[in-house]
């Protein structure tokens, strides 16, 4: 029962990739669509039908299939675990990857490579599962890897688009650089404990309290970390992912929101018990996540393209979740994965009806008005921009207070961090909010024209999700949490102390609120009663200029990393290559030159074949008779 589950949650997309690949196209638009969603949707039900039993019975399932790896000293499954973490993560990747699927069916119907885009949508979804649900780290890097290469092709799929193709580029080298931590990771996980299946690790670990050295323990956390810091966007590696919005709306909503940059907080998450042994890799983590936080959330501030500005709130959201990691409350990282993945998803799906109505148009100085004519667009847009403001009653509030009492409980410098970075989000969402659908429109007649609310099968998406944004925060109140219960197996510190609530708490939840009201406040101020909208390009000066430019982190790692290297490949290309080339080729005529000579001596004479014969002999008994 269990491995057919785990057969049709896994083959339901690859069907799907199979069929669009190679029938899409011939199938039509709308039946290439609707293989792809129905593909997911499978996956969702299989996904939800486990679920439902590992919660009923609290036993993980564990389905190895066949003995992939055998060396000497250990041996390596090509196996799947599904238990609370992982049918936890399924539940989403699935779910909302199913929503996107049926959204983009709407968003994508004019492209003629619809059937291309499904197929590498389904790949993609088949790999984080494959991520998600692997029981070692080596399955796991099959997905890990998978999704690199995915998004590598969903991020470049408008490929003529050489920007694009760049933004594809950078993404998929910058993941890679993260990889090369992960590989190191596993080799000293392998060397030090001969098994890198989760179980079995995590049995060893607790049970020894770990004789391994110290030093190397934080050697292998720390290579897993620099990992989960490309997959996830922290800093320094983080400036693939606002370059990742080059690709269709949906796509960003899936990377965002569901699924890759999910894969560093829930590799962390399943490791956790490696972590907890080293504090010091865990302090490193919790600084770098609120760093990425404030960063991220002061570039948001004053970007004017509608996805920018959602694409830099990712990876300030994600930065709270590296931030609650690090301080060891796993379980309100997880929570906040959770909360973000319905209302992140809901503003990327909300954007891209902006967009789909506006034409292309994504300046939000050119925006403006949009709710009178799309008004689903504009509610559910609002419902999930309050959700990641964190205000009550909506699920951001719930995760995102979590990880400040948290915070306030273990490190106050950190909290003060991440609250900035909290009021700051507020800000920036509701300029959003404000200058794309308050005011007059700014744009030309001819867009006014043409704006219209999107399709059901945008719309329906975009209901449930903010639905899901609003509710979503039930299941961990404070006081009464059913996910620490539910994680509880796998996460054996439940973060009760954040649930504990005194009077210090509820100070903090009221600063948080009001922190968030400030921000929006201010917003309000700025652009509906003072109806500002943001200078051209040219006319921005000062910090707000290199807040504009990203802190010019592109143009620094242009300047340290990409200028020294190309340099180095143009001397390697124009002096070593030639010269070497020369070398070789110089002892290739040396040799030619020889062999001409020695041809000459091959003209059919016996007689001077015998001499030679003889003068070898001859040459090698005195080599004999000299050698006694």
């Amino acid at each position: 029962m269990e491995t057919s589950l785990l057969l049709t949650l896994l083959l339901a997309p690859l069907a799907g990739f199979l069929f669009n690949i190679f029938f899409g196209k011939a199938a039509g638009k709308t039946i290439s669509g609707a293989v792809g969603t129905l593909a997911v949707s499978v996956s969702f039900v299989a996904t939800l039908i486990l679920f439902l039993q590992v919660l009923d019975t609290k036993q993980a399932i564990e389905v190895s299939f066949f003995e992939w790896i055998n060396f000497s000293t250990f041996t390596i499954d090509f196996g799947f675990l599904l238990d609370q973490l992982s049918l936890l993560w399924l539940m989403f990747v699935t779910g909302i990857g199913a929503l996107i699927h049926l959204y983009s069916i709407g968003y994508m119907h004019d492209d003629k490579n619809m059937s291309q885009y499904f197929a590498y949508l389904n790949l993609f979804v088949l790999f984080m599962i494959t991520l998600v649900a692997g029981n070692n780290l080596v399955v796991m890097f099959i997905g890990w890897e998978g999704v690199g290469l995915c998004s590598y092709l969903l991020i470049g799929f408008w490929h003529k688009n050489q920007d694009f193709n760049d933004a594809a580029k950078k993404a998929f080298i910058m993941n890679r650089i993260g990889d090369l931590g992960f590989l190191a990771g596993v080799f000293i996980i392998l060397t030090l404990f001969g098994t890198v299946n989760f179980l079995e690790l995590k049995e060893i670990i607790l049970a020894s309290g770990s004789t391994a050295s110290a030093y190397w323990i934080a050697a292998a956390a720390l290579a897993l970390f620099i990992a989960a810091s490309g997959k996830s966007a922290q800093i320094p590696l983080y400036t693939w992912l606002p370059d990742a919005m080059a690709g269709p709306t949906p796509v960003s909503a899936l990377i965002h929101a569901a699924t890759m940059v999910t894969a560093g907080i829930f590799m962390i998450s399943r490791m956790h018990f490696l972590f907890d042994l080293a504090p010091q890799i865990l302090n490193i983590i919790a600084i770098i996540g609120a760093l990425t936080a404030l960063v991220a959330a002061s570039i948001a501030l004053v970007q004017n393209d509608i996805k920018k500005v959602l694409a830099y709130s990712t990876v300030s959201q994600l930065g709270l979740m590296f931030l609650a990691l690090g301080l060891g409350a796993y379980e309100v990282a997880i929570f906040h994965v959770i909360t973000h993945a319905f209302f992140k998803a809901c503003l990327f799906l909300g954007s891209g009806s902006v967009i789909h109505s506006m034409g292309g148009e994504q300046d939000m100085r050119k925006m403006g008005g949009l709710k009178k004519y799309m008004k689903t667009t504009y509610i559910t847009f609002i419902i999930a921009a309050l959700a990641i403001s964190g205000i009550p009653i909506f699920s951001g509030f719930f995760s995102k207070d979590e990880i400040l009492l948290v915070a306030f409980h273990q490190n106050i410098p950190l909290w003060a961090v991440a609250s900035i970075a909290s009021v700051m989000t507020a800000f920036y969402m509701f300029r959003l909010v404000f200058l794309t659908f308050f005011n007059d429109f700014r744009g030309t007649a001819e867009q006014e024209k043409h704006l219209h609310e999107s399709p059901a099968t945008m719309t329906i998406p975009l209901i449930v999700l903010a639905f899901l944004a609003t509710v979503g925060g039930l299941i961990s109140l404070p006081g009464n949490s059913w996910l620490n219960d539910y994680l509880a197996p796998i996460i054996s510190r439940t973060g009760a102390e954040a649930h504990v609530l005194g009077t210090t708490e509820y100070i903090l939840m009221g600063v948080a609120i009001i922190g968030g009201l400030i921000g929006i406040g201010i917003a309000y101020s700025m652009y509906m009663k003072n109806k500002q909208v943001p200078a051209e390009d040219a006319q921005i000066t000062g910090f707000a200029n290199v807040l504009y430019n990203k802190l010019y982190v592109d143009e620094i790692y242009n300047a340290i990393i990409i200028t020294p290297i190309n340099a180095l490949s143009t001397f390697f290309r124009d002096m070593l290559e030639p010269a070497l080339g020369a070398i070789v080729f110089g002892f290739g005529k040396v040799v030619n030159g020889i062999s001409a000579q020695g041809r000459l001596v091959q003209n059919g004479n016996i007689g001077l074949y015998l001499l030679a014969f003889v003068f070898g002999i001859s040459a090698i008994l005195i080599y004999l008779f000299l050698g006694q």
